[in-house]
């Protein structure tokens, strides 16, 4: 006969099939560690529309600032043009790229700022505000080559390849169209003035932008949706994981089993002990038994010392007529007093002619 485990055969190998939701644990874990849902098409999308947006808006001042700095520059050009190019200083030279830098970094700042700031919005929207510096940390199994070109064909590679050719497929088909039904005004260019050609190039590339923006919005939604509902199947577990985590923070339920055993074993020693000094044992007969004790001048009224059912109202009969302490029969008074009064608690003030009659018929019988 040949041995064999049937988990051997299970989907996700040792502990069965993932069907387990994530517990907060293993989400709290997997944050911390980096893994979240996030789409980077959705974030990608947003800031193409904050671009052509700031575009339209600055457009103007995009197009003086590229004038200005080929203008400075033009003008500059005779003082480095010389019959001796010896003449030409590489200290003049880097002073006039440091000006064009400064100039071209004026000019396109608010792109970056806008483009910055909205991918970061995006960002915390998508999976909130909470920096983790674990997915910085070096993975030596990343350089595995047997691991590279597992990730290379797998699913999440084949998704994302199909993703990038239907992103450009719709990129080249809205640029054709849009272009196509430009074509007249481009045929133009050459014969209007800089300033116009300028602001009709404008307009065509905002149109397409915003576009090709929108559409990539709605790819970036759906990415989203399927990024979340990704990160829910890739998060779930086995239910022998699931158990395992169970012990690991709230501790193994049959050790705990056995300590509350052990406390409330504890607890049933401490309390026959207290039986030998109770005044009366008030029992159903045979179902329940409660143990009065009263002094008078330690107690503002009597209390209970020890009570129990079936098996533990026996022992407590027995430690009573060991030590010679009464048994009283009482129904009614048995049942109110094993409902609503704790051990080493005080009877109610609606009980206390129902006790001090049985009190005064032990104490009179012990004179």
């Amino acid at each position: 006969m040949i041995e064999y485990n049937l988990q051997w055969f299970a989907k996700d190998g040792p502990g069965g099939e993932k069907t387990e939701p994530a517990t907060a644990k293993r989400l709290r874990e997997a944050r911390e560690d980096g893994k979240v849902a996030k789409s980077k098409e959705l974030s990608a999308a947003f800031a193409l529309i904050v671009l052509f947006l700031v575009l339209k808006i600055f457009i103007s001042h995009v197009g003086t600032g590229f004038l200005e700095t080929f203008t400075y520059v033009y003008k500059l050009m005779p003082d480095f043009v010389s019959i001796n190019a010896k003449d030409v200083s590489s200290k003049a030279v880097s002073s006039l790229l440091v000006v064009i830098f400064q100039k071209m970094l004026v000019i396109v700042a608010p792109f970056f700022l806008f483009g910055f700031v909205t991918t970061l919005a995006v960002d915390i929207l998508q999976v909130g505000w909470k920096i983790s510096t674990k997915p910085m940390k070096p993975k030596f199994d990343k350089f595995n080559p047997v691991n590279g070109f597992k990730r290379l064909f797998s699913k999440d590679s084949l998704v994302e390849l199909l993703k990038s050719l239907l992103k450009i497929g719709i990129i080249i088909l809205i640029v054709y169209t849009s272009i196509k039904d430009k074509t007249d005004y481009i045929f133009i260019l050459y014969d209007i003035n800089l300033n116009q050609a300028l602001e009709m190039c404008a307009d065509i590339i905002f149109d397409t932008g915003l576009k090709i923006s929108i559409v990539y919005l709605i790819l970036g939604i759906a990415d989203f949706v399927y990024q979340k509902f990704r990160f829910k199947e890739e998060m779930k577990m086995t239910k022998q994981e699931v158990k395992d985590e169970y012990k690991n923070t709230e501790g193994d339920p049959q050790i705990k089993g056995k300590q509350r055993q052990r406390m409330r074993d504890a607890s049933m020693r401490r309390m026959m002990q207290d039986v030998p000094n109770a005044d009366v044992v008030i029992t159903n007969p045979t179902h329940l038994a409660v143990a009065v004790k009263y002094d008078a001048e330690k107690q503002r009224a009597p209390i209970v010392v020890a009570k129990g059912e079936d098996h533990l109202a026996m022992k407590i009969r027995e430690a009573a007529k060991e030590h010679n302490i009464e048994i009283v029969e009482n129904k009614p008074l048995a049942r109110m007093l094993y409902a609503n009064v704790d051990i080493g608690s005080e009877i109610p003030p609606e009980l206390y002619q129902a006790v001090a009659e049985i009190l005064a018929l032990v104490y009179h019988k012990k004179q």
